[in-house]
C-alpha cells in the first residue's frame, strides 16, 4: 500500500491544504455574514453563487486545462482563490460575496478534476477503488479541520480571512515542485439529461433533490448555530457530526442496496432524514442543543450525503457499461441544479419560521426523495442481482467531479479525450473486453 501511495503524496499533500482552506472559508463566510446583519435571502445567494461556479467549472474547466496543463491551471486556480478569500475580508458586502462565491466555486471544481485526473493515472485499476477512497477520506478529515480553524480567531476580524489565503497558497506548493510526469487531458463527456431521465426517473430526481438538501444544509448549518447562540467550537462540532454521519452511514446503506432493491434503501435514508430532521426541529424549539441533538445530526449527516450514492448506484443498475462516466457525470449536473435552489429555499422557510427553517426545507426534501423512490419501485421492476454493479461510496456529492468517475473500479471504459473528439469525431466507442452484461430490463419513458 505505501509503495502505491508513495506517487501520489504531492498531490495528497496539496488537496490537505485546499481542503483545509476551502472548510474554513465555508464556514466563515456564513458565519461572518450572519454577524455583519447579511439577511438570508442574501446569504443563499452567496451559496447558490458557490453552485454556479461549480457548475460552470465543470464544463469549462477541463478545455483550460488542455490549453494550460495540469499543473499551471492548479496553480491559477488556488491563486485566485487565495485572491477571492482576502477580498471577502476587505470588501464585506453581499452583491460583491455572491461573485466572490461563485468565482470560488468554479475554482474549486477545476482544483478537483484536476487532482482527480492526476489521481486517476496514478493508480492501476486494481487499487482504484481503495486509492479513491483514501483520497475521499483525507479531504473529508482536511475539510472538518479547515472548520476547527473558525476557533481560533475572532471571525469579525481579519486573521482568518489571511489564514485562509495561505492555507490556499500552500496548497500549490507540493504539486508544484513535484517531478510527477502530468497526466494526459481531462475527459469529455457528452450528456444527455432527458436520456438520463428515461434511464432512471429515481435517481435523476433523487440527484437533484440530495443537491437541494446537501446545499440547504452546508450554507445554513453554520447560520442556524450562529441564530441560536452556538460557539465558534460548537458550530464546527456541528457539522464535524454531519461528517461523522456520512462515514458511518455510507457503507452499511450502500451493502443493503447491493442485497435488496436500491429504492427501498433510498426511501430509508429518506425517512431516517425526515426522522432526524424533526427530532433537531422540536430540540431547535426547545432551545435543547446537547448529546441528544448532536446525534441526530449524526444521523442527519449519514443520509445527506449517502443519498446521492445511493442515487449513482441506481442508475447505473440500468446502464451499459460503457455509460457509466456519461450517466454519474448527468447525475452531477442535476446534482449541480439542486445545490443552486436549495440555499434559496433554505432562506425562505428560515425568514418563515425561524432557525429551524433550515431542518424544514431538508425534511420536506427527503420526504420528497423517499415518496418518489417508492412509487418508481412500484413502476419497474429492480435489476436482477446478478446484473447490479456494486455500491460504490461517493464520501462527498459536493467535492465531487466527472472525473471522479472514472477513479471508480466500475468505470473501465475511458471515454474520449479532448483533442481525440476534435481530431477523431467519427471514432466509434472503445471496445471493452469481457465487459458484457445480460440486457437490463425494459425503459420507461
Amino acid at each position: 500500500m505505501a509503495r502505491e501511495i508513495l506517487p501520489i503524496l504531492a498531490l495528497l499533500a496539496g488537496m490537505v491544504f485546499l481542503m483545509l482552506g476551502g472548510g474554513l472559508h465555508g464556514i466563515l463566510i456564513p458565519v461572518r455574514g450572519q454577524i455583519d446583519g447579511f439577511g438570508s435571502f442574501e446569504l443563499g445567494w452567496i451559496g447558490t453563487g458557490w453552485a454556479i461556479g461549480f457548475t460552470i467549472g465543470c464544463i469549462v474547466v477541463p478545455r483550460l486545462v488542455r490549453r494550460a496543463g495540469h499543473v499551471r491551471t492548479f496553480g491559477t486556480l488556488t491563486a485566485l482563490l487565495s485572491v477571492s478569500i482576502l477580498l471577502n475580508g476587505i470588501f464585506v458586502e453581499a452583491k460583491f460575496w455572491i461573485l466572490l462565491r461563485a468565482l470560488s466555486g468554479f475554482c474549486f471544481s477545476g482544483c478537483y478534476m484536476v487532482a482527480e485526473s492526476w489521481l486517476n493515472e496514478r493508480v492501476t485499476n486494481e487499487m482504484r477503488g481503495s486509492m479513491f477512497s483514501i483520497y475521499a477520506i483525507t479531504t473529508m478529515i482536511a475539510m472538518a479541520g479547515g472548520q476547527y480553524l473558525l476557533v481560533i480567531a475572532d471571525p469579525t476580524g481579519e486573521t482568518l480571512f489571511m489564514i485562509g489565503a495561505i492555507v490556499y497558497a500552500l496548497a500549490v506548493v507540493p504539486t508544484a515542485i513535484s517531478k510527477a510526469q502530468s497526466p494526459a487531458p481531462l475527459t469529455k463527456v457528452n450528456l444527455d439529461i432527458a436520456g438520463l431521465f428515461r434511464n432512471s426517473p429515481a435517481a435523476a430526481v433523487g440527484a437533484f433533490l440530495s443537491g437541494i438538501i446537501s446545499a440547504a444544509w452546508t450554507n445554513f448549518g453554520p447560520v442556524f448555530g450562529q441564530q441560536v447562540g452556538l460557539s465558534s467550537a460548537g458550530i464546527a462540532s456541528l457539522l464535524a457530526a454531519a461528517l461523522v454521519g456520512s462515514i458511518l452511514f455510507q457503507y452499511p446503506l450502500g451493502k443493503l442496496s447491493d442485497l435488496i432493491d436500491r429504492r427501498y434503501v433510498m426511501a430509508i435514508a429518506g425517512i431516517i432524514g425526515v426522522v432526524a430532521g424533526s427530532v433537531m426541529t422540536l430540540l431547535a424549539n426547545s432551545g435543547s442543543y446537547e448529546w441528544l441533538f448532536f446525534i441526530s445530526v449524526i444521523g442527519y449527516g449519514g443520509v445527506i450525503y449517502s443519498i446521492y450514492s445511493l442515487a449513482v448506484a441506481h442508475a447505473n443498475d440500468f446502464a451499459d457499461s460503457d455509460d457509466f462516466v456519461k450517466i454519474s457525470s448527468g447525475l452531477l449536473i442535476l446534482y449541480g441544479f439542486g445545490t443552486m435552489v436549495g440555499p434559496l429555499f433554505a432562506a425562505s422557510l428560515m425568514d418563515l419560521l425561524g432557525p429551524s427553517g433550515v431542518f424544514t426545507t431538508t425534511t420536506i426534501a427527503h420526504v420528497l426523495f423517499a415518496g418518489y423512490a417508492i412509487y418508481r419501485s412500484f413502476r419497474r421492476q429492480q435489476v436482477d442481482e446478478e446484473e447490479r454493479m456494486d455500491f460504490q461510496t461517493h464520501i462527498l456529492a459536493r467535492t465531487t467531479t466527472q472525473e471522479s468517475y472514472n477513479l471508480d473500479p466500475r468505470s473501465l471504459p475511458e471515454s474520449y479525450r479532448l483533442d481525440e473528439v476534435e481530431e477523431l469525431p467519427a471514432m466509434p466507442p472503445p471496445v471493452v473486453v469481457n465487459q458484457e452484461k445480460p440486457d437490463k430490463p425494459d425503459r420507461e419513458e
